[in-house]
This record gives C-alpha cells, sequence and structure tokens, in this order.
C-alpha cells in the first residue's frame, strides 16, 4: 500500500479491463489493475485464448491476476502454472462474479454459500504460489445471506492477504445502492487489508467511503470506463474533467494499442463499447455512436474520432 492519498484499484471487467485499458488506466494513476477474470480449468488445459487474457504490458504493473473456479486442486494448479509464465503481482480469487453461467457451476458469488470451500480454495491457492493471494467478495449471496465479514475472516485465515469487497449481493448485480456498512463491518472483522467496491465514482465518493468505512482502498469498475481520468483525479486530490480534445486524443491512442493488440477486425469491434463511454453526454454521441458502431476499418473509425468538434 502507498503511503498518503488513496490506494486504487481498476476492477476486472469481462471485455473491458484487457491489457490495454489496463495500461491507460495504470498511466492515468491506478495503484493496481486487475485482469479479465480467467477459469482455472481453462488454464490446466493450456487454452491459448485464455492466455491472452492475462498479458501485461512493460508499462502495466503493478497488475493482478484475477483466477475463477471451485476445485481447490484445480485452482491450486491453474495459479501455479499462471505464476510461471505471467509476470503479474498478486493473484486474486474470483468469489463475487453474479452471471447466471458462472454462479450456476458453482464459482463466483456462489462460493459465498460454501464457506468451508472458501478456506480449501485460499488454502490452496496460496500454498501454491510465492505471491499475495487476495479476494473479491460481495456482500453476500442474497439480503438474506449477508456475509461478507464471515467470509472475509476465512479467507484471511486461509492465508489471503486482502479482500476487495463489492458493497452490494450477487442478487442485486449491479442495481441499487451499495451498502458501504457490510465494507466497514468487514474493515472491523478482518486484520488483513480492506478494499472497498461499489458506487466510486469520482474523488468526493473515494474520500466518503474511506471515511465511512476505515478500508485501505477503492475498486472502481464501470465509472472508469471511458473515464481513466478518475484515477488522476484521486492522485492529484482535485477534480478532473478532461477536454474534448483530451478525450479525442485517449480514444484514438486506446484504438491504436487494441488494434495492434488484438488486431484491426477483433480492435476496432471491441472499441465501439470503449468509444460509447468516452463520448457519453458529448453533443451528437448518439449519432456518433451509429457511426461508429457501423464502422468497417481502422482509418473509418480513426476519422470519425478526429472529426469529432472540440468547441465544448
Amino acid at each position: 500500500m502507498k503511503e498518503g492519498g488513496i490506494y486504487t484499484v481498476l476492477s476486472p471487467m469481462a471485455g473491458v479491463t484487457d491489457m490495454s485499458f489496463r495500461t491507460i488506466c495504470t498511466e492515468m494513476g491506478a495503484d493496481l489493475t486487475v485482469t479479465e477474470m480467467v477459469s482455472a480449468k481453462a488454464v490446466t488445459y493450456h487454452n491459448k485464448n485464455t492466455f491472452s487474457l492475462c498479458r501485461i504490458s512493460d508499462t502495466g504493473h503493478p497488475a493482478s491476476l484475477q483466477l475463477f473456479g471451485s476445485d481447490p486442486q484445480i485452482m491450486a494448479e491453474a495459479a501455479g502454472i499462471l505464476a510461471e509464465k505471467i509476470p503479474f503481482e498478486m493473484l486474486d480469487i474470483n468469489m463475487g462474479c453474479p452471471m447466471p453461467k458462472i454462479v450456476n457451476n458453482g464459482e463466483g458469488s456462489a462460493l459465498m454459500k460454501d464457506p468451508l470451500l472458501v478456506g480449501r480454495i485460499v488454502e490452496a491457492v496460496a500454498k501454491a504460489i510465492d505471491k499475495p493471494v487476495t479476494v473479491k467478495l460481495r456482500a453476500g449471496f442474497d439480503a438474506e445471506h449477508i456475509n461478507a465479514p464471515e467470509i472475509a475472516y476465512i479467507a484471511q485465515e486461509s492465508g489471503a492477504e486482502a479482500v476487495t469487497v463489492h458493497g452490494r449481493t450477487r442478487e442485486q448485480y449491479y442495481e441499487g445502492q451499495a451498502d458501504w456498512g457490510v465494507i466497514a463491518a468487514v474493515r472491523e472483522r478482518v486484520r488483513i487489508r480492506v478494499i472497498g467496491n461499489g458506487d466510486v465514482t469520482g474523488l468526493k465518493s473515494a474520500e466518503d467511503m474511506i471515511g465511512r468505512t476505515g478500508c485501505d482502498g477503492v475498486a472502481i469498475g464501470r465509472a472508469a470506463q471511458g473515464n481513466p481520468w478518475i484515477f488522476k483525479e484521486i492522485a492529484e486530490g482535485h477534480e478532473y474533467i478532461p477536454s474534448v480534445r483530451e478525450r479525442k486524443e485517449m480514444m484514438l491512442r486506446h484504438l491504436k494499442m487494441t488494434v495492434d493488440e488484438k488486431g484491426e477486425y477483433t480492435g476496432i469491434r471491441e472499441m465501439r463499447r470503449h468509444i460509447s463511454r468516452y463520448t457519453a453526454g458529448m453533443p451528437g454521441s448518439a449519432r456518433l455512436r451509429d457511426k461508429v458502431n457501423n464502422a468497417r476499418s481502422l482509418e473509418e473509425l480513426n476519422g470519425l474520432i478526429c472529426d469529432i468538434p472540440e468547441d465544448e
């Protein structure tokens, strides 16, 4: 953890926190970025697409790699394989993903329903690698089972060095207001680091979360999409609103990085969601989004970005 200021983490988001976006957020001031979650089973099968999700740029450190699964032995094996192949600084165990295809397999936030299994997984992974192991949690599986403090304590006793707590239940997905009280309860229960997650949208809300929960840092997900400057704002301690020119320059750079990483066909299609976020609130953004979604070449997409008027 850094001394002074607010420690910030870019939360993992499937289809969003790829190598290019993580690199940008690191450069903007994020203290740690987390990869898209990867399947432990896929890692043990040596799936090439899975390993591509784990790539870290030279300027993208420190980085945490997030792993999901429900079998302690497979999780430990996968962690060992990744530690040999990928230069990550931390390994995060996903116990917070709410998506049905993950939960129905007994993975992600479904693990919060089985505290004993949580302990076995964390212990197995912590013993398998010589790197810090962390855990991402939700408040609980549903409103009737708010057990993040208990799960965090089990994770701590099993070898985890930090927990990130999203103040919503799995049942809430990303709707409603995050319950920061649960984050505070976790902070009171454990001695390891606690990172708060949920409804941090800028410097003020980050300060409010720290003040109200006592957590050691904040994790930011959706609020960073189209706004990597959020990390700059929090790091520098004052409101920061990027100009249209800055947004355009960032979009062009982000586009180039993504195409260089994934090729033109995939790159321009994956950038559509990012450009939609970068341009949200700009005059004519809806019309621009339609054009962006129909762009078929790097040249065409570059032209659309360059043509955005800079008069605010």
